[in-house]
């Protein structure tokens, strides 16, 4: 495939994926599409959080001394409308928590309540579009591993 627009996240991960899947040299670096903040929460794992509070959700909660949802849901707003503005295709690296509100923004839906459907897996590939013309946004792939190695 050709891409009229490649964008990467600045955090190492997503960079040196990008450059391993052969984009580093045209990719733009975009802020935007860093993973969510999780302030306090940083390194720790979901079973040590709900032990301390177990109603929590971080697509409802976000994270203290971190990012909001209405935060992170205003970051994808703006790679929606770029992404949007370009003619042509468009590849993004970015990590899984981020991308989960990136498409659930791109559908139009509200993230605190959606995105908790939308898991992903290390490595996985997702892809959304438009079905007919650009007032339809859907997902045209998701969560896709066939390509990693066991």
């Amino acid at each position: 495939m050709k891409f009229s627009k490649v964008f990467t996240s600045p955090l190492q991960r997503a960079a040196r994926t990008c450059e391993l899947a052969g984009f580093g040299a045209i990719a733009e670096v975009d802020p935007d599409l860093v993973e969510w903040d999780y302030g306090q929460y940083e390194g720790r794992r979901t079973a040590e959080i709900l032990a301390e509070r177990p109603d929590w959700e971080l697509f409802r909660d976000g994270a203290p001394g971190g990012e909001s949802p209405k935060q992170v849901s205003e970051r994808a707003d703006r790679v929606v409308q770029r992404v949007r503005a370009v003619s042509g295709d468009v590849l993004i690296f970015t990590s899984g928590h981020f991308m989960r509100v990136l498409a659930t923004r791109w559908l139009g839906l509200e993230p605190t309540v959606n995105c908790k459907f939308f898991m992903l897996s290390t490595a996985s590939l997702s892809a959304v579009g438009y079905e007919h013309d650009l007032s339809r946004p859907v997902i045209r792939l998701w969560n896709e591993t066939r390509h990693v190695e066991v």
